[in-house]
């Protein structure tokens, strides 16, 4: 279970995004491989466009090439022309400061605008992407490619049927996520395997959500194992997955970083008991929300242009007990949702449609104000 990796996204800083903290943060790279992980994952657009150059400060200028993995992504959500692909690429090479990188995504495919990637037009301007990345493998500038997935297993079984030469899958999978309606962490993690590819994981803590749960649902967890840390109980959902390359957490501390490499190293399969305990804390951490999960199973026949509204609001209370609810991935799936089943972008706006239960009840008020939530919140 050895597969732990350093994500490069919430990186110590001293003032701003791009300020970063040196000293610490070379304690942390430092510490990281000497525990004998070697999986870095960084981004063009991470701490406004700085983290590849931080990556490089850090880590690639200090230690031998062969002794760590660089992962990055090209930014496909920039919307790059054609012409201008290749000088992404070049610059991110640039950036790191090495001549080939070892993982290689495409960030943030989604329904949205997968089509226009592949070069074959839809709601974006298309390019031919996927060719691209083909190509700079070939030329030995990337060793593996793969994509980072933030839609649905539908759309994931396509992708992976099509694109025979994507060799892992980056999504967001924990404890909350797995049986997420709209994240389906579970059931793309099927598809993945399914298609024979293997897997990376985001979003293991769920942005440092799961590092702090309500005391009754702590209590459980403590009571189980009083030496594990709340955070380590996500991490290792994750990391006893099979066919994954890395489980990655953005780490911000040294202290982060050693009870991670700590949690992975001595990490063992979930006893039975374990998993009783895990799920039982996950069901409270869910009805600490807003809207508690005992109260949206009688939403589920309901739809709201074609999305379930038990996703809806699910989605859009799980969101309300993160550390910061604009940043967490649940407001980037509801998009991809409309656009899947009504062939809908939510962003210009949607007609008016009521929503009225079984029993008579006119919720459209609710569920409009989480949409317009989760539309604000959403890239």
């Amino acid at each position: 279970m050895k597969n732990l990796g350093f994500g490069m996204m919430r990186l110590p800083v001293l003032s701003g995004p791009t300020d970063f903290d040196y000293e610490q943060l070379n304690r942390m790279v430092d510490a990281f491989l000497e525990a004998g992980y070697t999986y870095f994952d960084t981004s063009f657009v991470y701490h406004n466009g700085k983290s590849e150059e931080a990556t490089r400060k850090a880590l690639v200028e200090r230690h031998p090439r062969d002794s760590f993995t660089v992962a990055t992504k090209f930014p496909t959500f920039m919307q790059v022309p054609e012409e201008q692909i290749e000088g992404v690429f070049r610059s991110q090479l640039e950036n790191l400061g090495v001549e080939y990188i070892d993982y290689y995504l495409l960030h943030n495919i989604q329904t949205v605008y997968y089509d226009g990637y592949d070069g074959k037009g839809g709601i974006v301007q298309s390019t031919h992407l996927f060719d691209h990345a083909k190509k700079w493998k070939e030329e030995g500038k990337i060793r593996h490619l793969g994509i980072s997935f933030h839609s649905s297993a539908k759309l994931l079984d396509r992708v992976l049927r099509e694109h025979p030469e994507i060799e892992f899958v980056q999504i967001a999978l924990n404890p909350i996520d797995w049986d997420s309606e709209l994240v389906q962490a579970g059931p793309c993690y099927d598809v993945i395997r399914k298609h024979g590819r293997n897997v990376v994981i985001m979003e293991a803590v769920k942005g440092g959500g799961l590092a702090k749960l309500p005391v009754e649902a702590e209590a459980i967890l403590k009571a189980k194992h009083p030496d594990w840390s709340i955070a380590s109980w996500a991490l290792r959902f994750s990391l006893e997955k099979e066919d994954v390359i890395a489980v990655l957490s953005g780490m911000s501390t040294l202290e982060q970083v050693l009870d991670n490499t700590k949690t992975a190293s001595g990490a063992e399969p979930f006893s039975a008991e374990d998993r009783a305990a895990l799920a039982e804390a996950m069901r409270l951490y869910r009805e600490s929300a807003p809207i508690p999960q005992s109260k949206l199973e009688q939403y589920r026949s309901l739809l709201y242009h074609g999305v379930p509204v038990s996703a809806i609001l699910q989605a859009w209370s799980i969101c309300q007990i993160q550390p910061d609810p604009g940043f967490s991935d649940d407001n980037n799936y509801l998009k991809n949702a409309f656009a899947e089943e009504a062939r809908v972008d939510f962003h210009g706006g949607l007609s008016r449609q009521s929503v009225v239960t079984a029993d008579g009840r006119d919720i459209t008020e609710t569920v409009e104000k989480a949409v317009a939530w989760l539309t604000e919140h959403s890239f």
